[in-house]
């Protein structure tokens, strides 16, 4: 009988133990983008870590924003209204970090663990806002069947910008409604060639000089159209590179590891293959960007310390091996480097290995400009589309857009 009352006693303790810690439970407010993103931190969340979040005592509410998220989170965390845990992408970090609405790193074990390119494209002033979850670079993705019918070599990492205009336009001009690549009049892409010949965005004294370097770059990207090797994207009704791709209009993209996922869906059935970026025949080198985004912890947050923990959760190694795997983006923790999954034989797992390795290989920056921000690329992105319509000779338009930076930097 004792026995029976001791262990009533037992089992009546640990019930109210587990109610109060679920009574005790924090809630921790998270947002993302919308599109395909929360198919991927909704697996983190509810599948990957719900042992682990749940361990920690913490409830998550996940809202992910469709739109314009920068847009969304700059309103809200101005409004007071934004959430504990939020994505900071490094393209307009800056006006969140200078604005101290970002809570400082205080896990040195976790910044420590990180691929130092990236924690530096997250520091402000000596100090870590955001933890990079992944990463991402550009590299050429390839149709083989295309190729194979047209008789012409697979793009490969040896190319330099002559040999891959020359399979480009050979493709081209064997088959029927099919273009070489689509060419889009945006720094995001352009960037690759301009970065290879060594030209940098901004000079010693913080200021931008489209110099003979630049103008060769220029020269060869729009030339891809006048060369037929290329077609103007929007001119097939597509906005982006993966789109043609996709589409099959065009043999090749030049985007990140992102176009793995919307390539499974499609074009299921393709053939494809991965080549690093060519390189300048002048200098020798690759340019490429790094594109990276960090969960942040909002510095108006009544539950700093729960955010944080979560945010470890979210970049650990098992979390990232599970992105990984998906073929959504790379690890940003250092540790996964070398990681097997990277070594495979699929399509999938050699874009991966194809997009890191373009964050060391050549010239590479992060995907930021600055103070300027999004309206830094405006007077290249306005001389490319000059050029691609027709409406300005290349000259012109470096021109117009080099007035366009003295005015924005003050020259």
């Amino acid at each position: 009988m004792l026995k029976s009352i001791t262990g009533n006693m037992l089992a009546v303790s640990a019930l109210v133990a587990v109610s109060a810690i679920s009574a005790q439970a924090q809630t921790v407010r998270v947002s993302g983008f919308g599109g395909a993103d929360p198919v991927v931190v909704n697996g983190l969340l509810n599948d990957v870590l719900a042992d682990e979040i749940a361990a920690l005592g913490i409830k998550v509410e996940y809202a992910p924003t469709e739109g314009d998220y920068s847009q969304f989170i700059l309103n809200a965390l101005s409004a007071g209204t934004a959430p504990d845990v939020f994505y900071t992408d490094i393209f307009w970090s800056l006006s969140i970090f200078a604005n101290g609405q970002a809570e400082p790193v205080k896990d040195m074990e976790l910044s420590d663990a990180l691929i130092p390119s990236l924690v530096e494209a997250f520091t402000y002033e000596g100090q870590l806002y955001s933890v990079p979850k992944d990463f991402n670079t550009l590299a050429v993705h390839y149709n083989k069947d295309i190729f194979d019918d047209a008789g012409v070599e697979y793009p490969n990492d040896n190319d330099n910008w002559d040999t891959f205009q020359e399979k480009l336009a050979a493709v081209q001009g064997k088959l029927e409604d099919v273009y070489g690549v689509c060419v889009v009049p945006d720094y995001a892409r352009f960037a690759a060639f301009a970065l290879a010949t060594g030209w940098q965005p901004f000079n010693a004294e913080g200021k931008t000089v489209l110099d003979d370097d630049f103008r060769r770059a220029f020269s060869y990207y729009t030339g891809l159209v006048a060369n037929g090797a290329g077609v103007v994207a929007a001119d097939i009704g597509e906005g982006w590179t993966g789109g043609c791709l996709g589409s099959e209009q065009a043999a090749v993209a030049i985007e990140g590891a992102w176009i793995i996922g919307f390539l499974k869906d499609a074009a299921p059935s393709m053939e494809y293959g991965t080549a690093l970026i060519p390189m300048d025949p002048i200098s020798g080198d690759r340019g490429n960007l790094i594109f990276t985004v960090g969960w942040t912890v909002n510095a108006a947050s009544e539950v700093k310390s729960e955010a944080a923990e979560l945010i470890r959760l979210l970049t650990s190694e098992k979390a990232q091996q599970w992105v990984l795997e998906q073929g959504l983006a790379l690890p940003s923790r250092s540790a996964l480097v070398d990681n097997p999954y990277l070594m495979g034989d699929s399509a999938e797992q050699k874009a991966n290995l194809a997009v890191f390795r373009g964050a060391t290989d050549g010239n590479v920056l992060p995907f930021f400009f600055g103070e300027l921000g999004g309206a830094w690329m405006e007077p290249i992105n306005s001389a490319l589309n000059s050029v691609l319509l027709g409406e300005a000779d290349i000259d012109t338009a470096i021109a117009q857009a080099q007035s366009r930076f003295e005015e924005l930097q003050g020259d």
